[in-house]
């Protein structure tokens, strides 16, 4: 009965690495382009004054509807 209980806590063999394991230190890596990390973004500067109503307006629930 002991060695059942025993047997039961025996871990199973660790699998050998594959080469693209990656925790294998020899594993092949594929080299990636440097991209910044602001590319692809637009400048957002400063804009002239708008009415604030017709922007309102504009983005509110059923747009269009100003008294």
């Amino acid at each position: 009965m002991l060695a059942l209980g025993v047997a039961a806590c025996a871990a199973p063999p660790l699998p050998d690495l594959s080469p693209t394991d990656a925790s294998n230190p020899e594993a092949p890596t594929v080299a990636i382009p440097y991209q910044p990390v602001m590319s692809g973004t637009v400048p957002h500067g400063p804009v002239g004054l708008k009415p604030w109503r017709e922007l309102n307006d504009r983005v509110a629930p059923g747009a269009g509807r100003s008294p």
